[in-house]
């Protein structure tokens, strides 16, 4: 089972002028992996209490995956990113390339995402973005990567090359002629 914690980064919400659709959206999108929620908070958009609810999430109640949303963007209150970045020890910069690379084919507004991704300790963090609507299209992109990533946070995975040398010929990478071998 994987532990999760989620936060929504929003001004609005926070006050309770709007509703937090993302929130529930992530944990519902997570019921197929039996995922533990752990926590849900709704913060303002301030990087002190962002960072603060990322490191007790990850240091003390030992969260394997934190999924933000909101606070993505270029505004000045948009410091999710921010604040993932002064707390992770190391970068994951596939997971939001991705989420951008598909994003993109939706809307050209998706290359002024700062989404980041990282780890520290062993809790990976992901930001995602504020709308319901792209919460949805960006975490269905990244939550097959989901598990494998925990399992190899936890010291549990399976190596990469069996997965490869597993594929049938047409698909692997090392075939000759690749230019991979």
């Amino acid at each position: 089972m994987i532990k999760v914690g989620i936060i929504t980064a929003s001004d609005k919400s926070a006050a309770g002028a709007r509703e937090d659709q993302s929130g529930p959206l992530i944990r519902r999108m997570l019921e197929p992996l039996a995922a533990d929620i752990v926590e849900a908070a709704v913060l303002p958009d301030e990087q002190a209490e962002i960072e603060s609810k990322l490191r007790e999430m990850s240091d003390c109640l030992e969260i394997d995956l934190i999924l933000t949303t909101g606070g993505t963007g270029l505004g000045p209150r948009d410091v999710t990113p921010d604040a993932t970045l002064a707390v992770i020890d190391t970068p994951v910069p596939g997971l939001p390339e991705a989420m951008r690379q598909a994003s993109l084919a939706k809307t050209p507004h998706a290359m002024l995402s700062r989404a980041a991704a990282g780890i520290r300790g062993r809790t990976l963090i992901v930001n995602l973005p504020g709308s319901p609507r792209a919460v949805g299209e960006c975490l269905k992109v990244i939550l097959p990567a989901i598990p494998h990533a925990i399992e190899v946070l936890r010291g549990k995975a399976d190596e990469c090359a069996r997965l490869r040398d597993s594929a049938p010929d047409e698909n692997r990478i090392d075939r000759p002629g690749s230019g991979l071998v």
